[in-house]
């Protein structure tokens, strides 16, 4: 394949979270600067899933193999297109799709991870060469496969000393001793919005239900105290780790549910302030659907401002599809047969180049 060293050239990242939010789409451009790379987002839109995908998504990891392999199939066929729809309305057409897929399975400890969304129906069904399967050779390597995002953290938003993301989990990136350290932390938006739908809301909006509850202090002595958080070295948490150890201690209807909401989101702001260490005047960007969560970015800043470190929320484009940049710029690094994944993040044998690349028609 020819190298596309060149600047500027069209990427469409694509991510769908844990939070079932729907699926992103960042239309992007890199370019390489003296400082490390810089990123233009020429247009970026999620497409919210309707009520069918979303339980399809949520259902998938039950299913049997041939209607796994189906799904698989069909959740590539709709990426390819609604890349498509959204390049279209916009007169963009790009140069490679970059897709994370749907997290299903995700057990390193095993040696498998698995993301819903068949490269070779995105191909397939856009026309445009797709990059996928970022995750996969880092656990083949012995690696968790998770987080990826840090390498973006580092190459484009450098300026920042700590790199907070709050999603259905909570991540974080930092340099230390010129290595780049990043782990999963904590669920977010996975727990606060399961609460949420008990009170008919997809999610808490502002954190309004958690600010006006109190903190139930059993509950969260028993969330600050899952065995997981003591584990030693990366770890990576997903959806059947928080369904086994974290959800049977949040759904408790002798606890009301303002206050669940209320001790979830202290829990997740302590866990943020305990990982970090003292750095004053630095600033911890924070981007992802909780970012948007006032009540949690006030919990957060009280906690981590004992750090010296400030919360520092940028621009609502950058807040809603960091993920999917960073995907754009993963499969960017791919085609340029550049390191996309770092073995201080996810513990594997040596940096790597993740994705697999289909061809498209």
């Amino acid at each position: 394949m020819e190298s596309l060293s060149a600047d500027n050239q069209l990427f469409a990242g694509v991510m769908s979270g844990t939070s079932l939010d729907g699926l992103d789409i960042a239309f992007c451009r890199f370019n390489r600067t003296s400082s490390g790379i810089g990123f233009q987002i020429d247009h970026a839109q999620t497409i919210p899933y309707d009520q069918a995908t979303k339980a399809m998504l949520e259902q998938a990891y039950s299913s049997d193999g041939p209607t796994l392999a189906k799904l698989h199939a069909d959740f590539g066929r709709f990426i390819g297109e609604q890349v498509v729809r959204c390049g279209e309305s916009q007169g963009l057409t790009p140069l490679f799709i970059s897709s994370h897929g749907h997290t299903i399975f995700h057990r390193p400890d095993l040696g498998y991870t698995f993301q819903l969304g068949l490269g070779a129906a995105i191909a397939a069904a856009s026309g445009t060469d797709t990059i996928c399967d970022f995750r996969t050779t880092d656990v083949a390597l012995g690696g968790q496969g998770a987080p990826l995002v840090p390498i973006g953290d580092h190459l484009l938003f450098s300026g920042h000393k700590f790199c907070l993301n709050l999603g259905g989990i909570a991540n974080i990136s930092y340099e230390q001793s010129g290595e780049v350290l990043a782990f999963d932390i904590c669920p977010v938006n996975m727990a606060l919005n399961m609460l949420s739908r008990e009170a008919g809301f997809e999610f808490d909006d502002g954190g309004k239900l958690a600010s006006e509850g109190l903190v139930d202090e059993s509950l969260l002595n028993a969330l600050n105290h899952l065995p997981v958080y003591a584990s030693k070295g990366p770890a990576s948490l997903g959806r059947e780790w928080f369904e086994r150890e974290f959800q049977p201690l949040i759904i408790n209807d002798e606890i009301p549910l303002c206050d669940r909401l209320r001790t979830v989101t202290e829990h997740v702001a302590a866990r943020i302030s305990k990982v970090l260490f003292n750095s004053p005047g630095t600033t911890m960007l924070t981007t992802g659907g909780g970012a948007f969560n006032d009540f949690l970015i006030e919990c957060i800043e009280e906690h981590v401002s004992k750090h010296g470190i400030h919360v520092v929320v940028p621009d609502q484009e950058v807040v809603s599809f960091k993920e999917a940049l960073i995907f754009a710029l993963l499969g960017w690094l791919r085609v340029n047969e550049e390191v996309n994944t770092f073995s201080s993040v996810t513990g594997s044998r040596n940096n790597s180049v993740g994705g697999c690349i289909y061809l498209g028609a």
